[in-house]
């Protein structure tokens, strides 16, 4: 199959998750504006649209509390991005459980991944943090989960890292390749 680098476009070619943020730069209120509707105009399940965001900008309370949840593995580089995101998604509302709601979510957040790609920006989703801590930190209802953390800004400098990060910062982009993970027919035959 083709290099992805030959058929996709450049800024979902190009887009990566750095930890080296650059601790001078802000994200101004028209760009986050932008991030903020590329997520809102994401399909849903029944248009539902359960995705909710609590964004916190360097130096505002909101950032200061989403990174006091982060895993200290993530905390000691993603506080230093200009945007910390929390993505939260309602499992339950008004038709009860919303088996689909964690798959809209990451419908949503690409969108904004993208759209940050596409303006230059880089983002690093995090997984590591304390969805308790969040939900405390934010009284967030119980019929919403607190999923993930985006961290957002412009590329920085990865010697500013601690030396074990820098390595991973350095270590060449890997993806299966299709064959592995497009099938036809049947479970393992690869597509033709």
């Amino acid at each position: 199959m083709t290099n992805a680098k030959n058929t996709v476009r450049p800024f979902i070619a190009n887009r990566r998750s750095p930890r080296a943020f650059d601790r001078d730069l802000s994200v101004d209120s028209e760009i986050l504006s932008s991030l903020l509707e590329a997520a809102r105009w994401a399909p849903s399940a029944n248009n539902i649209q359960p995705w909710r965001f609590i964004v916190g900008q360097k130096g505002d309370a909101t950032h200061k509390k989403i990174a006091s949840t982060l895993s200290e593995g993530n905390r000691i580089w993603a506080e230093h991005a200009p945007l910390l995101i929390l993505n939260v998604t309602q499992e339950v509302g008004e038709r009860g459980k919303q088996s689909y709601a964690w798959h809209d979510l990451g419908l949503a957040t690409t969108q904004m991944i993208l759209q940050a790609s596409s303006m230059e920006l880089y983002t690093h989703v995090m997984a590591g943090f304390s969805k308790d801590e969040a939900r405390s930190a934010f009284d967030i209802p119980i019929e919403y989960m607190p999923l993930t953390v985006i961290a957002i800004g412009y590329l920085g400098d990865a010697s500013n890292l601690p030396e074990k990060l820098q390595k991973r910062e350095n270590a060449p982009r890997l993806r299966k390749p299709l064959e592995e993970i497009t099938f036809q027919n049947t479970w393992g035959e690869s597509l033709a």
